[in-house]
């Protein structure tokens, strides 16, 4: 998997996360002014891993 970053229509950062199948599996959902905020939310998506699931 890997995570891509990318401008916008807008001029805002977002991220996406593609599976190996070169599919979406996870987007960052909002756009970033700033680059930096970006890389943060991809830390934040990362640092999920340990997230309970709920039914």
């Amino acid at each position: 998997m890997v995570y891509r970053k990318y401008k916008d229509a807008h001029g805002q950062w977002r991220w996406r996360l593609r599976a190996g199948n070169n599919k979406v599996v996870a987007d960052s959902g909002e756009g970033y002014w700033n680059e930096a905020d970006c890389d943060h939310g991809i830390a934040l998506n990362k640092s999920s891993f340990s997230a309970p699931v709920e039914r």
